[in-house]
């Protein structure tokens, strides 16, 4: 016997074995263009922001949904000469709320930005390292001290 039942915002419909085997009867409706739940990308044709877009992959839901909005909105409709740069406050706030659930928001730095910081980190390493290393193949006295100095670091 199936049933159905509703718990908040919720529904909760149990079917038996029976229901699944029998062929659906479920009547398609066609796509209403002006249906702001529709995938109609980012934009809305009047100018707002489709929150229901899988394009922003989920992140106006949940525990920071709140402060994504207010720091997107923030952004989207700046009209300030480098656009944005009055939201600097909504996104540190955002930023401070995705910090606090690292297992819903998982930082992609730890495993990207090691690497980053890394090739970053060796950047200003290389060409200070750079000139002296350059150096170091012409004169063969030279390459000792600073070869040993780079094994070190």
């Amino acid at each position: 016997m199936s049933y159905c039942r509703e718990e908040g915002k919720d529904r909760i419909i149990f079917v038996t074995k029976e229901d699944h085997e029998a062929p659906s009867n479920a009547e398609l409706i066609a796509d209403d263009p002006n249906d702001p739940y529709e995938e109609q990308g980012l934009i809305l044709p009047n100018g707002d922001i489709n929150w229901n877009c899988p394009c922003l992959g989920g992140m106006a839901s949940g525990p920071c949904g709140s402060q994504f909005k207010e720091a997107f909105s923030c952004f989207h409709y700046s009209k300030e000469e480098v656009k944005g740069s009055e939201c600097i406050d909504n996104f540190r706030g955002m930023q401070e709320c995705m910090q606090r659930y690292p297992e819903l928001y998982p930082q992609e730095e730890d495993g990207e930005s090691s690497p980053n910081q890394g090739q970053s980190g060796s950047d200003p390493t290389t060409d200070s390292n750079s000139p002296p290393s350059t150096s170091q193949s012409a004169p063969s006295s030279d390459s000792k001290a600073p070869s040993e100095g780079q094994n070190a670091s």
